[in-house]
């Protein structure tokens, strides 16, 4: 329990520091720092993890409701895993993928209400429409609840050599824009992938048992 909760409280105090200052410091696609490769730069993801979106309100609203079951879910999955003495690495990757869908949650079910502007859909336009200058942590809102948007900062730029077969040549080769919480989620199955072997048992599958 101990390992799940210290894994828990580390990354969703990471994920959310460091979004609320991101959110309230800078503008839209405002860089904070460029290393070359590592570049930080502020978005905003009305989607799933890696900058992935769906359009309309709908699916921001059914997204951000199967993200609550898929927590749900784990954090009863967590319990049993702990109260069945599951490998302690297996529970603390599986926390990871908690915290960090935990994190994502925070932003789409608060966010909304929490900051005075953010990226909405516009049904005129067919399209997720930016907003312009600082946000205001002052809770006036500019949305309703499970409509607020992700915030994003990490992006590892880097490209595909000339040479590369498929048209690739000069692409970029994860353009993606990510944050703590979607690495958490991936280090976490990134992690059991590669230790499944040692660190998962038959009897962790078995969800209902008593």
């Amino acid at each position: 329990m101990k390992t799940s909760l210290i894994t828990i409280f580390i990354v969703l105090t990471l994920d959310q520091v460091l979004k609320l200052w991101i959110k309230s410091s800078f503008e839209l696609n405002d860089v904070i720092f460029d290393l070359g490769v590592l570049k930080f730069q502020f978005i905003e993801n009305p989607g799933m993890a890696f900058g992935w979106s769906f359009g309309k309100t709908w699916g921001k609203i059914a997204l951000s409701l199967f993200r609550l079951i898929a927590v749900g879910f784990i954090a009863f999955y967590i319990r049993r895993l702990i109260k069945n003495n599951a490998h302690t690495f297996y529970v603390f990757c599986i926390s990871l993928v908690f915290a960090g869908a935990l994190g994502n949650i925070i932003d789409s079910a608060a966010y909304g209400l929490m900051f005075d502007s953010g990226t909405t859909w516009s049904d005129q336009f067919q399209g997720w429409i930016p907003y312009f200058g600082v946000s205001k942590l002052d809770f006036t809102g500019y949305t309703s609840v499970l409509q607020g948007c992700v915030v994003d900062m990490i992006h590892l730029e880097f490209y595909w050599p000339s040479w590369a077969p498929f048209g690739l040549g000069g692409n970029e080769v994860f353009p993606p824009v990510f944050n703590v919480a979607d690495f958490s989620i991936s280090t976490g199955v990134v992690f059991i992938i590669i230790f499944y072997k040692k660190i998962v048992r038959d009897e962790d599958f078995k969800f209902f048992n008593t």
